[in-house]
């Protein structure tokens, strides 16, 4: 029987003499209740088939998105830490093409309820999708899959939840999405399906479903840095690959590659995903994640702390690998940015006990000092213009982004806002930075691991500043310059700690 006809569930009551809301009535398989959620025209449905232990779903709705939802949903209340599995098809392959079947845990019926879910996408895109409190906007991560796995899952641990999924052949893995949504207990666990058009029906199948309770979290689980981008347009999230290993801060070059740095070496990956490949750089391979690409794309500059006393100086290696060159005598010395004519290398040097903004020709002779402020100065990085040199201080009394003249004249404070605020980073065009604020529990002259922090863009005619989105990072997450060539996208990486 479809579960959601009302005249079939009313007419149930009646029988049973019982006076309790329709979904209540509703229980098909190990779920609770069913219903629609939000405004739909066309009436939702569930089917289960026992034998199969398999559920069908059709669904009218608008979509599952923006600050209001619409969609058929099919739900249990649960507490704790829980996962959900299933796989899922759509039963036809035309109509909407973003019609979506979703795998979702929230915290209420109400249309514009916080939630997250595993959204499968009849065009093949699969992303974690969430609202992170009741009313506001929808955003997403996108996996990097060209169609919808064979096998999904959902899996929520404290306040993050992330995405995990199987294709013909693979065991479930962790596939990189993560988002933090704070929900209370208890909330709804289930599968739902949109139609992504309010005039439209359509149906999608789960089958193989699994709800599992988790127990509590034994240490902090399996390390995973994700490689991510994100539009500045529509802030949906895209994985460009995942691994089990600490990885950091991406240079994003012109033939659309992503340089970044792991296990003190430099590495090479496609934008759109791929097998990285490690470049050579001969006697140095201690790398950090200090580095900087040359205006004409020829040579990379790196950060290394191979000679001892193992503190980084400076570097140039060609793009495609080659012999060092050693660039600064005095350590430590980090790398940051390039004068756009190609001449001139800003770093953060400390001296004397005192971290400052330093520059050093790049075709090698005595370094220059620009800052004198007592504290941190650092991420020194030119305007496109040359003009300008974007840096972060923390002579206001907390960590704040500035900016001074390329001979380090005429400072100017650019933000002071609750936030500490890391590593200005000037889109090709000129007309935004993008930077990584860290909330004041970091001390001033930190940018540690593991924090949660937020990517901001601060648009450089008027000084507005909007958030990219907010992640589970910090130090290695965007550390370097990592905008695209035509400043539409940016590169990132995020971490989690999977179970």
């Amino acid at each position: 029987m479809a579960i959601g006809s009302n005249r079939q569930v009313a007419v149930l009551a009646l029988v049973a003499g019982l006076a309790m809301p329709v979904a209540m009535h509703a229980q098909p398989g190990i779920f609770e209740g069913s219903g629609d959620v939000g405004t739909v025209l066309h009436k939702g449905s569930v089917d289960y088939d026992a034998t199969r232990k398999s559920y069908k779903i059709t669904a009218s709705g608008e979509n599952v998105w923006g600050t209001s939802d619409a969609f058929y949903f099919v739900w249990k209340k649960v507490s704790g830490d829980v996962s959900i599995s299933a796989d899922i098809s759509f039963a036809n392959a035309s109509g909407e093409a973003h019609k979506k079947a979703m795998l979702m845990i929230r915290q209420s019926l109400d249309a514009d309820s916080a939630y997250a879910d595993v959204a499968a996408h009849a065009v093949g895109l699969t992303s974690l999708q969430s609202r992170d409190e009741k009313g506001g906007a929808t955003h997403e991560v996108q996996a990097n899959v060209s169609a919808v796995p064979k096998h999904l899952q959902i899996t929520k641990r404290g306040a993050y939840f992330y995405l995990s999924l199987a294709g013909d052949g693979e065991t479930l893995h962790f596939a990189g999405p993560a988002m933090k949504v704070v929900l209370q207990e208890p909330f709804y666990v289930g599968i739902g399906v949109s139609a992504h058009n309010k005039d439209a029906i359509e149906t999608a199948a789960f089958s193989n479903l699994v709800i599992t309770p988790l127990g509590p979290a034994t240490g902090k689980g399996t390390l995973y840095s994700t490689m991510e981008t994100i539009p500045v347009a529509s802030t949906d999230r895209r994985v460009v690959f995942t691994a089990a290993e600490r990885f950091e801060a991406p240079n994003w070059l012109k033939d659309n590659t992503l340089l970044y740095n792991s296990g003190g070496h430099l590495l090479r990956v496609p934008v759109d995903g791929g097998k990285p490949v490690t470049i050579d750089t001969g006697t140095i391979n201690r790398i950090n994640n200090d580095h900087v690409v040359s205006p004409d794309g020829t040579m990379i500059g790196l950060s290394d702390s191979s000679a001892p006393p193992r503190q980084s100086l400076i570097y140039l290696v060609p793009i495609t690998g080659g012999t060092p060159k050693k660039m600064t005598g005095q350590a430590p010395s980090y790398l940051h940015g390039w004068s756009p004519d190609g001449k001139t290398l800003a770093f953060c040097g400390a001296r004397n006990g005192n971290f400052d903004v330093y520059t050093v020709p790049a075709a090698g002779g005595e370094e220059t000092r620009l800052t004198t402020a007592e504290g941190l100065d650092d991420g020194p990085e030119y305007s496109p213009d040359g003009q300008y040199i974007y840096f972060n201080s923390v002579r206001s009394g907390s960590m704040q982004i500035w900016r001074m003249k390329a001979d380090g004249s005429e400072p100017e404070q650019l933000t002071d806002d609750e936030y500490n605020n890391w590593f200005p980073h000037v889109s090709p065009d000129g007309q935004r930075i993008a930077f990584i604020s860290f909330d004041k529990t970091v001390p001033a002259g930190q940018h540690p691991p593991d924090k949660e922090v937020v990517l901001r863009m601060m648009t450089l005619n008027n000084k507005r500043i909007t958030v990219l989105t907010k992640l589970f990072g910090g130090q290695g997450t965007i550390n370097v310059n990592s905008w695209a060539p035509d400043s539409r996208r940016l590169a990132f990486v995020s971490y989690q700690y999977v179970q």
